[in-house]
């Protein structure tokens, strides 16, 4: 046997990781600024002031904007997702037990991902309360109303996660469910219940977000508003543990994350039965 097999076995399994990742771990970390490869411990993110536009006199000179630069800064920690594999335990089963630590890691780390988002949205300044009320039409107008007030750009990057719940509720919306309102081919069931675009967002469920008691708190978002950083993409890799006579894997990621403009983000609190 090549006395580099292993290497090949590494590279393979790092592949499968990173794959099972992008495709079932993180569903927030597309929807937000990245930074990725990152060299430290943290780094930083550009926020641009509005420009003014201003007139000059004939012969004069050109008005600057002078555009307020500042930067934010996302601090970066590791996070790792590892497990034995016991050598005989692979020869009584019929699953495939490396499959299932990849796509188990995989998910351990997106959800990691984004559980450091989430945290930054539920601690920013712009909130609806709850006042004992699901999901409804009032406070997503106060949302809508509060993006197009301070010039949050309806460009569609414009997000806003919700629960299962809050997903019911809106199909009690004749505008967000009626083909009436929305038309055939915009149905938010026609393709599966996953995402659909209204009002500007860009509407899809996680289990993931915050609840205490009966209340969930639901995110809404520009995606220039919010930071992710990642040192590096997963790495991983698989050893023999003869101490163990088990396969040790391991899975890591370096990664942190930001709200880079607090305009452009929002938090709106539901309540669930």
């Amino acid at each position: 046997m090549s006395q580099t097999i292993d290497q090949a076995f590494i590279s393979q399994f790092e592949s499968e990781v990173h794959l099972a990742y992008q495709r079932m771990g993180s569903k927030l970390r597309n929807t937000v600024r990245t930074k990725s490869n990152i060299n430290g411990k943290d780094t930083t993110f550009q926020k641009a002031g509005k420009g003014i536009a201003g007139q000059k006199s004939r012969h004069g000179k050109v008005p600057t904007m002078s555009i307020a630069h500042t930067k934010v800064l996302a601090t970066l920690a590791d996070y790792y997702a590892a497990d034995y594999v016991d050598d005989l335990d692979e020869l009584k089963t019929n699953i495939d037990e490396r499959n299932v630590v990849v796509e188990t890691a995989a998910g351990a780390l997106g959800r990691k991902s984004d559980e450091l988002l989430i945290a930054v949205t539920d601690a920013t300044s712009n909130v609806v309360v709850h006042g004992s009320a699901a999901m409804n039409q009032t406070k997503i107008n106060t949302v809508f109303n509060y993006f197009g007030d301070n010039d949050v750009p309806d460009d569609g990057q414009r997000n806003w996660v919700i629960g299962p719940q809050q997903w019911t509720n809106l199909l009690g919306i004749s505008a967000f469910s009626d083909a009436d309102f929305v038309g055939s081919d915009d149905l938010p069931y026609k393709g599966g219940m996953v995402a659909r675009r209204w009002m500007s967002f860009l509407w899809f469920t996680h289990s993931g977000l915050t609840k205490a008691s009966t209340t969930r708190t639901t995110m809404a978002y520009h995606k220039r508003a919010l930071g992710f950083a990642s040192g590096r993409d997963i790495t991983s890799r698989w050893d023999w543990i003869p101490e163990k006579a088990s396969m040790f894997y391991q899975a890591n990621q370096s990664q942190g994350a930001v709200e880079i403009d607090s305009t452009g983000v929002y938090r709106v609190e539901c309540t669930e039965s």
